[in-house]
């Protein structure tokens, strides 16, 4: 689907897009949902729808968690020396780059994010984190203790295994690649549940991924919506760890149906913009105007 986008920033036109992907990715390869049910995505600028998307549920949740599984138990992502993952994920941060204009202009149709600053932060910032964890891959390291002679006692840090992302929308780029670069780099497979009003650019890196050569079932990205994609991938037995950045509410429903199911660890961002401390000696006009950006300036 070709459209054009507005100008995100005086003096820089933004690209005409060509939408290329709006299906699952899940083991591989981009399909319809199992219920066949699409979603629309719009343009929070104008309303204009952009693009319908394959609206994931629970089956299609099962389906990619049994990909990820898969890719975990059998596959060859968390026996890789952490050197071969981090040579893949560089692999994926360049193409993340080359593709900045084209990336940061679907953040621009798809979450209202200004067109420059897609340019020149978050993409490329998503680039960078996946550098980063990707330094990280080959030096995650235990330790040794020495005991009572003959004996020597170690500890040895492992994947933990399926790890369910749950993505926000005011940063999809910048929170993807939060949540999926450290995975990534220990050996774990995932499944993304991109958050419904911003799944565009999550489905972009669910190709590039696979084109850096990541192999499939590591990375599955399910657009969907909370109270079925999303409960689902919480609520499920064979997800072992849970990351959700959003609403205290939600972050509380997330907690009760990973304890109610498996006993999943949960990592839980809610609300962490909030809370501000002002001392005395602040200067106060500007702390207001630092507060008032700090919290809407991607609202």
């Amino acid at each position: 689907m070709a459209m054009a986008a507005a100008n995100g920033a005086k003096g820089f036109e933004v690209p005409e897009l060509d939408i290329k992907f709006t299906k699952l990715f899940i083991n591989g390869q981009f399909v319809d949902a199992a219920s066949g049910k699409t979603f629309e995505t719009r343009d929070p600028r104008t309303g204009e729808v952009i693009a319908k998307i394959a609206e994931g549920d629970k089956a299609d949740i099962d389906l990619a968690v049994k990909a990820a599984r898969e890719a975990f138990d059998n596959g060859p992502w968390p026996r890789m020396p952490g050197c071969a993952r981090a040579r893949i994920m560089h692999r994926f941060a360049d193409l993340v780059d080359q593709h900045v204009e084209e990336l940061a202009a679907l953040d621009t149709v798809d979450a209202g994010k200004l067109f420059l600053m897609g340019k020149m932060m978050d993409i490329p910032g998503g680039a960078n984190l996946l550098r980063y964890y990707a330094g990280a891959a080959d030096k995650i390291h235990g330790e040794t203790l020495k005991m009572a002679r003959p004996l020597h006692g170690y500890t040895l840090k492992e994947p933990v295994g399926v790890v369910g992302h749950i993505v926000p929308w005011n940063y999809p780029t910048t929170m993807f690649f939060f949540k999926v670069s450290p995975a990534l780099a220990a050996g774990c497979t995932m499944v993304v549940k991109p958050a419904e009003q911003t799944p565009l650019s999550a489905l972009f890196y669910a190709h590039l991924a696979k084109e850096a050569g990541i192999p499939d079932g590591v990375l599955n990205v399910v657009p969907g919506f909370g109270p079925t994609a999303g409960a689902a991938m919480a609520s499920h037995m064979d997800v072992d760890k849970i990351s959700f950045t959003g609403s205290t509410e939600v972050g509380r429903l997330v907690m009760q149906a990973a304890a109610m199911s498996n006993l999943k660890p949960v990592s839980l961002e809610l609300g962490g913009k909030s809370p501000v401390i002002v001392f005395d000696d602040a200067d106060v006009d500007m702390a207001v105007n630092l507060v008032n950006m700090a919290t809407y300036m991607n609202k």
